[in-house]
């Protein structure tokens, strides 16, 4: 099991930036999990952002983050990272990060995620 803990969360103006991160309990994630970054608004289901391998050479996103977004990791540090950039008034929500023991997939389902974190909350004001 991999303990994940995300902060950079918070109120950002439309066009604006956030840096969230993800550190992962270090003993299980180097070079070992695939890790994805999902959302949830009030009212909607969890839905996926990004998903990086656990090499971090493969990556996807959700179409309507493409080029805004980035995902990326340091496993030398055990922490993920989801750089949003040109945030827009429908990304917020609550950003959890997720863990799981397939090495190559990018998966978008959060059913293939074996571990969360807490998550942490996105607001973007007009």
């Amino acid at each position: 099991q991999v303990q994940l803990v995300e902060s950079g969360g918070g109120l950002v103006q439309a066009g604006g930036s956030l840096r969230l991160s993800c550190a992962a309990s270090r003993g299980t994630f180097v070079g070992s999990y695939s890790m994805g970054w999902f959302r949830q608004a009030p009212g909607k289901e969890r839905e996926f952002v990004a998903a990086i391998s656990a090499s971090g050479a493969r990556n996807a996103y959700l179409n309507s983050v493409k080029g805004r977004f980035i995902i990326s990791r340091d496993n030398a540090k055990a922490t993920v990272y989801l750089q949003m950039n040109s945030l827009k008034v429908e990304d917020p929500g609550v950003y959890y990060c997720a863990a799981t023991p397939s090495r190559s997939r990018c998966s978008r389902s959060p059913t293939d995620y074996d571990d969360w974190g807490q998550g942490t909350q996105v607001a973007v004001s007009s």
